[in-house]
């Protein structure tokens, strides 16, 4: 339904914070500033852009009263563009991106709309760290919220598992906190399924002392030679030292410096190894990677800052993407066979499959601890991701993803995935990835802080008291069908 022209102009007059509608000049760049994914194009009713949570009260207020559909936008990243859909109020937090360290404390207060190249930036200063993905311009809120994978998984588990409180404004207008001893139950579902119980406006992280420089090796084989560093990478990343992180990546080699100008653009497979410690460490550890015969390599130390904004540029802001996720207990030889085969089939240079071995502080968080998606014990969660500016290359690749991706569910661990790595709107799949137990307590939690379903636009899962239907707006993805 559209807005009432006469209660949003009430509501522009009595705002205190930005406010864009379509007929406005700032309307179109406020949106294109805050989707990173291309290929979303949805048409909002209102774009708002609140800067405390009580504006945010406001604006929740102002929806109910006129039967409108809301959406969140916290850092902008997402795949499945569930921050905007079409006919609704875009509550976009980018005006919300504050961070402060309390060195003393080891803490940082981070609002809803900040993104980690902040965070990074404010902690390095301190010697801290806390663990939060692997591109910098990814929204803080929105990868803590479903789990949060990254360079410090192994030695500090998930983002969630470092997140002390968080501020949230509910669907009645309610500005409330939840920690450990503060509203315990929705602490807990803020940790896996957070988006589904109010606007996050702030989040609160436990840091940890973390070496400012870090040591870096990265190795790469082209697809043909690709299978045997594949199964020594398999069990070699998961008997590394303690302090040390690794990530193994189907890529395009980039036209970088260090990359010879006869591997620019080939596709294969990257080991990436990083440490904290002595660089003569680093140096014993990658040996054996180095002695595989690389296409190519890079050694290098590398402040940490810099680390977190390596992969920026393999996911520009405005290219069109879609992803598929899937958990494996092991890369068994089957499965590196399938990778190999599929892997270099696709069509853009941005097109990649990072494939996060999750160990170690990992595994030492209870399966039952937090709402995160995903058992706890040694496995890999692998990202499918089709990037591409241009339509041909781009849907070439979506049919790529999930070709791949249909290969490998048989060797899945399950039906489930980590839920921040699915474009697709699949409610089967998002109840496998919870497991029923967890997923009929997160219903019951939904029922209790927002049982009618206003928090729709995500990884939704609707209130366990009645079967509450979407806006028709969230019901639409992208421009082709999934």
């Amino acid at each position: 339904m559209s807005l009432n022209e006469s209660a949003v102009a009430q509501f522009v007059q009595s705002f205190s914070g930005v406010v864009f509608r379509p007929s406005d000049d700032g309307f179109d760049p406020a949106r294109a500033a805050a989707i990173w994914n291309g290929d979303i194009d949805r048409q909002p009713a209102l774009l708002v852009q609140p800067a405390t949570a009580d504006e945010v009260a406001a604006v929740l207020r102002f929806a109910r009263d006129n039967d409108a559909a809301v959406t969140v936008r916290g850092g902008g990243h997402g795949f499945s563009g569930k921050l905007v859909a079409d006919g609704a109020i875009m509550i976009d937090l980018s005006r919300m991106n504050s961070v402060r360290v309390d060195a003393a404390a080891r803490q940082a207060h981070v609002g809803g709309g900040a993104s980690w190249a902040l965070v990074d930036a404010a902690t390095a200063e301190h010697g801290l760290a806390v663990v939060g993905g692997t591109v910098s311009h990814t929204g803080v809120a929105g990868l803590t919220l479903s789990g949060g994978m990254g360079w410090l998984t192994r030695s500090q588990g998930l983002s969630c598992d470092n997140l002390l409180a968080a501020t949230l404004v509910t669907a009645d207008g309610r500005t409330v906190t939840a920690s450990a001893g503060e509203h315990p139950e929705l602490f807990w579902g803020l940790r896996g399924a957070g988006a589904n119980f109010g606007v996050v406006t702030e989040l609160v992280f436990a840091l940890h002392e973390v070496n400012p420089m870090a040591n870096l090796g990265m190795f790469f084989w082209s697809a043909p030679n690709g299978a045997t560093p594949l199964r020594f990478a398999r069990d070699y990343v998961r008997e590394l030292p303690d302090g040390m992180s690794a990530l193994v990546v189907g890529m395009s080699a980039p036209p970088a410096p260090f990359v010879p100008e006869e591997w620019q653009g080939a596709t294969g497979f990257s080991v990436v190894v990083v440490s904290w410690g002595d660089p003569s460490d680093h140096a014993i550890a990658i040996k054996p990677l180095q002695d595989l015969n690389p296409q190519f390599e890079l050694v290098t130390p590398i402040p940490y800052v810099a680390l977190q904004q390596m992969l920026d540029d393999t996911a520009p802001w405005g290219v069109r993407g879609y992803d598929k996720g899937i958990y494996l207990d092991e890369l068994t030889d089957e499965v590196i066979d399938i990778l190999v085969d599929i892997f270099p089939r696709k069509k853009a240079p941005l097109s990649f499959m990072p494939m996060f071995p999750l160990g170690g502080a990992f595994c030492d968080v209870a399966e039952d601890a937090t709402a995160f998606g995903g058992g706890r014990h040694n496995q890999w969660s692998l990202a499918i991701a089709a990037l591409a500016f241009d339509d041909e290359s781009f849907a070439a690749d979506k049919a790529w993803a999930r070709t791949l991706w249909t290969a490998l569910r048989a060797h899945a661990s399950g039906d489930g995935t980590y839920v921040n790595f699915s474009s697709d709107r699949d409610e089967a799949r998002l109840r496998a990835s919870y497991g029923e137990k967890k997923y009929q307590r997160l219903a019951d939690l939904k029922q209790q802080w927002d049982p009618d379903n206003v928090f729709c636009n995500n990884a939704n899962i609707p209130p366990s008291g009645a079967v509450v239907p979407a806006p028709r707006s969230a019901e639409q993805t992208s421009r082709e069908p999934a």
